[in-house]
């Protein structure tokens, strides 16, 4: 089992469950932005940032029997669950991850809404940009979703929380 398949587990254990593709993919770009140890490669996609590479390594685990992938019809689509299976709870127990604690990265991240996730990973995307470099890209890549200023402003705060988070985890680690 390869190491970046057992984070991803670890990721989904220390969750507990978490409920959407959407989001799954966003908690762990946003993780991997702020310094966490994850190297799937992502591209802007109509929902921001997307990895292919997380998505395989998802099916992958779901067909070991490790990860458990509910389907849900949820009004007019379908939503996904995702949860650890007693087998991958006893994998996970027999693996030895060397990794800096993330449990309450990923439970913050794990509260917070698809729609948040993807405008505050699609802020990070664009991170090298200036703030209203930012502010414009979101506006006319995300115009669908109608995010004001506010919450552009409240999604830069929230990342700001997030990196001190981490850093207060890592320094107790």
């Amino acid at each position: 089992m390869m190491k970046e398949h057992a984070k991803l587990m670890k990721v989904i254990s220390s969750a507990g469950e978490i409920i959407g593709r959407k989001k799954l993919q966003k908690m762990i770009y946003i993780a991997k932005k702020i310094d966490l140890p994850f190297y799937e490669k992502y591209n802007f996609h109509f929902y921001g940032p997307y990895s292919e590479e997380l998505t395989l390594r998802i099916e992958e685990l779901c067909n070991l029997g490790f990860l458990n992938e509910v389907h849900e019809k949820k009004g007019g689509y379908f939503q996904y669950r995702y949860s650890l299976t007693d087998t991958g709870t006893e994998f996970l127990g027999h693996y030895d991850l060397d990794l800096p604690p993330f449990e309450g990265c990923m439970l913050h991240l794990n509260e917070q809404s698809s729609r948040f996730l993807e405008l505050v990973s699609t802020v990070l995307y664009f991170d090298g940009l200036e703030q209203e470099e930012v502010k414009e890209k979101v506006f006319t890549l995300k115009s669908k979703q109608r995010y004001t200023e506010e919450e552009i402003l409240d999604a830069y705060k929230y990342i700001e929380n997030l990196r001190g988070l981490v850093a207060e985890e890592l320094a107790k680690h």
